[in-house]
């Protein structure tokens, strides 16, 4: 990949690499695959700071390295080098682990998870934080926790319940049995799913065609959604007037009077079919 930053992003536990506008963003412990570890939840805050203010980056994807989205949190890491540690120090952990997923739900930047490979437990927060999803056929998903005698924590329960419907959420929790990429895409756990062999260029394409919105109504438009779901009727509609006005306010490209100038007066595109020149 190009452009790897001039060495502002951290590189060991989680690689980045810009090209054309997209910020590749690979966990890299292949070995374990790509398990959550407290240094690789650490570098991914920083990455995550960087990318929210390089101004090159339009669209990050997250994906892993190898042949592994990620297989959640590293239990030796999180499990066992707990064991007698304080109160403070095992909740000082448990923040860590849930930090970063947490600031990809609101982030700056439209993001997309590229699902190459095994994605089990604490990978699904990350996953559904993500606003798209893209996954290969040959992935394998799971919730095994109910295997080695715990639940789903770490919230990946609530982002499961956020996705999947009770039946199948319930199915996959109470039995850990593994499912597909093409599963994944039936259960609504991601958008769809494509071979392996074409995984990457249909994400490229799905962030192709997120480069050419206006990012501030991007932001808003993809906020808005996560904001009113569990709004009143009348509040949302109160909310959705608001976040207009404020959209209106920090577009200083004036998207808005662009785009409609192109399509009423200069008849030189059309939403329904496509975006106006930014």
């Amino acid at each position: 990949m190009a452009n790897e930053a001039n060495g502002a992003y951290p590189q060991t536990n989680v690689l980045v690499s810009i090209e054309g506008g997209i910020a590749w963003v690979t966990l890299n412990r292949p070995a374990k695959r790509n398990a959550m570890s407290p240094d690789l939840n650490r570098e991914m805050m920083q990455v995550l700071d960087i990318v929210e203010g390089d101004d090159s980056v339009g669209v990050m994807v997250l994906t892993g390295a190898g042949e592994s989205f990620s297989a959640g949190m590293d239990l030796k890491e999180y499990f066992r080098a707990n064991d007698g540690k304080t109160r403070v120090h095992t909740l000082r952990a448990r923040r860590e682990s849930g930090d970063w997923w947490r600031r990809l739900m609101f982030f700056e930047k439209p993001t997309i998870a590229m699902v190459n490979g095994w994605c089990f437990g604490g990978a699904f927060t990350p996953l559904i934080s993500c606003d798209l999803a893209i996954a290969a056929e040959e992935a394998t998903f799971g919730l095994s926790e109910i295997n080695w005698g715990i639940l789903p924590g770490g919230n990946v329960t609530r982002a499961v319940a956020e996705v999947m419907t009770h039946r199948d959420a319930l199915y996959y929790i109470m039995t850990g049995i593994p499912f597909s990429g093409v599963k994944a895409a039936e259960l609504k756990l991601v958008n769809e799913a494509v071979p392996l062999a074409q995984l990457k260029a249909r994400v490229q394409e799905l962030a192709d065609v997120l480069m050419e919105k206006n990012p501030v109504v991007l932001k808003a438009a993809k906020d808005a959604y996560k904001r009113v779901k569990t709004m009143p009727w009348d509040v949302s509609d109160e909310y959705l007037y608001a976040k207009t006005e404020q959209m209106l306010f920090l577009d200083k490209s004036g998207g808005k009077t662009e785009g409609l100038k192109q399509f009423l007066d200069d008849k030189t595109y059309r939403p329904g079919l496509g975006a106006y020149k930014k």
